[in-house]
C-alpha cells in the first residue's frame, strides 16, 4: 500500500514518532543506569525505529543514518534520507535535560527537498512545509547560540567582532531551531560536523527564511562521499552580512 504522505509530513512524523520512542526508553532507564548505556539504548532505539519506517514507507529510497553503516549506494540514488536519531546524545543522557533533537531530512536530485527536527522533550516539532513565522527582530546584541560544554577556542573572537551575547545550550539541532525560535539571533559552528547534523535542521531552516550557508558563505552541499560537513551558519537573513564579515576575520 502506497503512503500517501507528503515527503514532509512523512518527516515530521517519523521524526516525533522517533521522539516518543527515545522518551519512553528515558523514562524507563534506571535512574542509577550507566549515562553511557542509555546513551547507546537511545541511539540505536530511534536508529532501529526510522530505518523500519523509512523502509515502509518509502522502500526505494536509501538512507545516511549517523547511527548504520555509509551504504555507497545513496550516491547513485535519486532520493536519500538523512537522519540523525539522536542529536545530543550527552543532553538526552541528563535527564531531565530537554535541548536534544531528531532529525529527519530528504535530499533529492541534489538538494534538500524537506525535512523536520523534533525535540520531543519540548513536545516541538518544525517541519519544512510549515515552518513557523520568523519572531520579529529584537533591540540590543546579537544572541549566538553557542555549546554549553564545548565551547569552541575562536568563540571569543568571535563574540567580540559582533559585540554578541552568548545564549548556552544543548545539540545542533536545537542551536539551529533556537534561531527560529527567537532565542538566538545566529549559529554558527566550525570544528567538525557531518550531514547528519545539520540536513534537517538547514532544510527548515531555509524553509523559514533564515540564511544558512557554510562559513565562507558558499552552500551547503549534502549527500557527499564524504559525509564530513565541518561547518555552517544559520542566522536570521538581515544579519546575514554582517555575521558573515565577522566571520571572515576569524582564525579558525
Amino acid at each position: 500500500m502506497t503512503d500517501a504522505r507528503t515527503d514532509a509530513q512523512l518527516a515530521a512524523d517519523l521524526a516525533r514518532e522517533a521522539g516518543e520512542v527515545l522518551l519512553a526508553i528515558r523514562a524507563e532507564f534506571p535512574t542509577d543506569g550507566d549515562a553511557k548505556d542509555l546513551k547507546s539504548a537511545g541511539d540505536l532505539g530511534a536508529h532501529d525505529f526510522l530505518m523500519a519506517g523509512l523502509a515502509q514507507a518509502r522502500p526505494g529510497d536509501a538512507v545516511l543514518s549517523e547511527e548504520g553503516a555509509d551504504d555507497k549506494a545513496r550516491l547513485r540514488a535519486k532520493r536519500v534520507w538523512i537522519v540523525d536519531p539522536l542529536d545530543g546524545t550527552r543532553e538526552f543522557s541528563e535527564r531531565p535535560r530537554e535541548d536534544w533533537a531528531v532529525h529527519v531530512a530528504l535530499w533529492e536530485e541534489g538538494r534538500l527537498v524537506a525535512g523536520a527536527v523534533a525535540m520531543p522533550a519540548r513536545g516541538v516539532v518544525h517541519a519544512s512545509d510549515a515552518p513557523p513565522p520568523l519572531p520579529a527582530p529584537t533591540a540590543g546584541p546579537i544572541r549566538l547560540a553557542v555549546s554549553r560544554s564545548r565551547p569552541p577556542a575562536w568563540l571569543p573572537e568571535l563574540v567580540e567582532a559582533l559585540s554578541a551575547d552568548l545564549a548556552p545550550m544543548g545539540s545542533a539541532g536545537v542551536k539551529a531551531m533556537s534561531v527560529l525560535d527567537g532565542a538566538a539571533d545566529a549559529y554558527v559552528h566550525a570544528g567538525g560536523q557531518y550531514e547528519w547534523d545539520s540536513a534537517a535542521p538547514v532544510v527548515v531552516a531555509a524553509a523559514a527564511g533564515l540564511h544558512t550557508s557554510r562559513i565562507d558563505g558558499s552552500p551547503l552541499i549534502y549527500n557527499q562521499e564524504n559525509v564530513l560537513l565541518p561547518d555552517l551558519i544559520v542566522c536570521r537573513p538581515e544579519i546575514a552580512e554582517r555575521v558573515l564579515t565577522a566571520v571572515s576575520s576569524i582564525r579558525f
